[in-house]
């Protein structure tokens, strides 16, 4: 049986109370109602426009999970194609990570929402988390216009953003396969690819992109034609050859962290390190290393 939240006991009808779904015909209230439910009646999405989940990062947070709880509800909705149970509107990753931490019942909010909201909350969720790469993210969007018919200025009225920065996320979808998987990957960022769409080697200037680890404002060089991209011993790469000691550092740091280390000499013995984290999560791991926790 659903056994309800203690905070969700005040101004809810007796159904809300004893946990148990609320009786056909009557809808949840708007803001939902927060239950704690076993985690095998949650189910994942089609609709969540995140695919991407790496073990690490999922280890990292079921540990979490394992000392101070899942301390955010899940946000779900009754499941439209099996009676009694959850469907992921928010939160598949935290769901992910419960399972790891063997969790088994976890505090989600039910809210009655159709497929077109369903696909809203879970972009708008994800984006104010930071959680989607530049990919998901173009896929999500493409899906409310194609699917909903929202145009971009409705899409930017949603999910709080510039009508500019919905159309140029949406133009990432023109860029070859293997550019996309770059970015998918962290590889690459949305402004390094931006830089590439419309271009016929696209895939071999990406490749060099990485491999030079060169930033944004190289990239525009190169594809204005300031710089050749096909020439090994181009201007970026002679500037960006490191000792034999610097590249060993940056590769036992980056094994030690499980992220991108770089190392940029400057005058002297003076220089800069740089540690690439792709979400909150991964930061706050970083934090935590620093501080010695």
């Amino acid at each position: 049986m659903n056994s309800p939240l203690p905070k969700s006991r005040l101004g809810r009808g007796l159904a809300s109370l004893i946990g148990e779904p609320a009786p056909s015909g009557i809808r949840l209230p708007a803001e939902g109602e927060q239950r704690l439910v076993p985690i095998g009646q949650v189910r994942s999405s089609a609709f969540n426009p995140r695919k991407d989940f790496r073990d690490e990062e999922l280890n990292e947070l079921a540990d979490s999970i394992r000392t101070k709880g899942l301390v955010q509800p899940i946000i779900v909705r009754p499941c439209p194609t099996s009676n009694g149970d959850y469907e992921i509107v928010a939160g598949e990753r935290r769901w992910r990570a419960a399972q790891k931490a063997g969790m088994h019942n976890v505090p989600v909010i039910v809210r009655e929402l159709n497929d077109r909201e369903v696909l809203e909350v879970a972009i708008i969720e994800n984006v104010q988390r930071q959680d989607l790469n530049a990919i998901e993210e173009a896929t999500g969007y493409r899906d409310l216009v194609e699917r909903f018919d929202y145009s971009q200025e409705q899409l930017s009225e949603i999910i709080g953003k510039s009508r500019s920065h919905v159309a140029n996320t949406l133009r990432l979808l023109k860029l070859p396969t293997g550019v996309q998987e770059l970015v998918q990957q962290g590889q690459l960022t949305a402004g390094h690819a931006r830089a590439l769409i419309g271009r016929d080697d696209a895939e071999v200037m990406a490749r060099r992109i990485v491999d030079d680890a060169l930033n944004v404002r190289e990239v525009e060089a190169l594809v204005q034609g300031r710089a050749d991209v096909s020439t090994p011993g181009s201007t970026f790469k002679r500037s960006r050859d490191k000792d034999a000691d610097t590249k060993a550092f940056e590769k036992d740091l980056s094994d030690l962290l499980g992220l991108r280390v770089e190392i940029k000499r400057s005058s002297g013995e003076s220089g800069t390190l740089s540690i690439k984290f792709g979400n909150f999560d991964q930061l706050d791991y970083i934090r935590q290393r620093l501080g010695g926790v």
